[in-house]
Formats: structure tokens, C-alpha cells, sequence
């Protein structure tokens, strides 16, 4: 098994300075992938702030910027400590069966959303339903299925723990149950 098999393949030409090439865009391409993502990251938890399911720390907003900066110090330490502690092919594959799942989940809202409430203001249109989304969701399913039990394993202890925060913190103290109760 070679971790990285495009440079491997370079380097058994003896083309060295291509797999060095190869490697730096490699490695540039997934650090402006965690970049993106932490900064999504921390959107993320700020909308999820407002709305009353994650604590009022992630909404906090600097004076000048006008930016989540507490959310995203927040997920940038939490990331880095990761980065410097666990297995980066471990991390990999959390990433890949988060975002799939994410996915799949967000297909499953959208079909969910359009069948018991049709007539919600839509931000944004999804084209294709149910056809789209169904195939989002088997796509994502084929690439999960392809992953090791280790990462199913540890992301079901995440997810249980998602889980858990959502039912014993965001649920009493979401704004959207609370309009729904008046």
C-alpha cells in the first residue's frame, strides 16, 4: 500500500522533481480544503447559534470584522490538536464519512422538507426532486460502504454523541420549537 501512489508512480521514473511538484500540490490542495472547511465550520455553528442549538459562544461576532472569531479559534484549535495527534489517514476518512453523511442527510431533508411542507419559503431551489436527491444519497452510499469498519465505528460514536448534544442541549432550546409551541 503506498500513501501516496501518483508521486510513487513519478518517482519510479525518476522524475523526482515532478513528484515533488505532485506532493507540494497535494498538499496545498488539502490545506486550502481544511481552510474552506473550517471556516464552514464555524458559519455552521454560528447559524446553528442563532437558532438556539449549538451554545451562544459560537454566535459571538467581533466589533470590527463582523465574523464568528470565537467559533472559528474554536474549531481552528480543536483542529490543529487533532492534526497534531491523530493518524492523518484516520482524519481522512472522518472527514469523508462526515461530509457523505451530511450529504445524505441534507438529500433526505430536502425530500423530507418538500413532502410535509410545500409551501415553506425556499432559499434556494433543488432541481429534480426526488430524482436527485435519491441519487446524491445512493452515491454517498456507495462511497461510505467502501470505507473500514473502524471508521463506521468511529463515526457512529460521533454521531451518538451528536446525538446526545442535540437531544439533551439544542432540542429545549431551539427557537424553531419554540414558535412551533405558541
Amino acid at each position: 500500500f503506498i500513501d501516496a501512489p501518483v508521486a510513487g508512480v513519478i518517482l519510479k521514473t525518476g522524475m523526482n522533481w515532478l513528484a515533488v511538484i505532485v506532493n507540494l500540490g497535494a498538499l496545498i490542495g488539502m490545506t486550502t480544503v481544511m481552510l474552506v472547511q473550517l471556516y464552514g465550520q464555524s458559519r455552521i455553528c454560528y447559524a446553528m447559534s442563532r437558532d438556539g442549538l449549538f451554545p451562544k459562544f459560537f454566535g459571538d461576532v467581533h466589533d470590527k470584522y463582523r465574523t464568528p472569531f470565537k467559533g472559528t479559534w474554536f474549531f481552528g484549535l480543536l483542529t490543529a490538536f487533532a492534526g497534531g495527534f491523530i493518524n492523518i489517514n484516520v482524519l481522512f476518512e472522518l472527514v469523508n464519512i462526515g461530509t457523505l453523511s451530511a450529504f445524505i442527510i441534507v438529500s433526505a431533508g430536502v425530500m423530507w422538507m418538500r413532502r410535509t411542507q410545500p409551501d415553506a419559503h425556499r432559499g434556494f431551489r433543488a432541481p429534480g426532486v426526488p430524482f436527485t436527491p435519491i441519487l446524491a444519497i445512493a452515491f454517498c452510499m456507495v462511497l461510505i460502504a467502501g470505507l473500514n469498519w473502524e471508521t463506521w465505528m468511529r463515526f457512529a460514536v460521533w454521531f451518538g454523541l451528536g446525538l446526545i448534544v442535540y437531544f439533551a442541549y439544542s432540542r429545549k432550546r431551539s427557537k424553531l420549537n419554540a414558535s412551533d409551541a405558541e
